[in-house]
């Protein structure tokens, strides 16, 4: 995955996490999307520590296709890791 994203949200460091893999965006799947998964993604995109984590398409619905399935402890770099 080359690059990660938020899309949605009222500032960069805040909407609905897509991944770029192919040659396209996609979006990424967590039925138990939580602050661990939050934390890696603001890690990668230097956003600081999440104050939140929302779940069921808080920021809309995604489009292409899910690219990965995500289950992070917290402690990644990166998403993809």
């Amino acid at each position: 995955y080359e690059n990660v994203r938020l899309v949605g949200g009222h500032s960069r460091c805040a909407g609905r996490v897509e991944v770029h893999h192919r040659g396209q965006w996609g979006t990424v799947c967590h039925d138990n999307w939580d602050l661990a998964d939050a934390t890696v993604v603001c890690r990668e995109l230097d956003c600081g520590e999440p104050v939140d984590a929302l779940s069921d398409a808080h920021f809309g619905p995604g489009s292409g296709p899910i690219w990965l399935t995500v289950t992070c402890v917290g402690l990644e770099s990166t998403l993809k890791n």
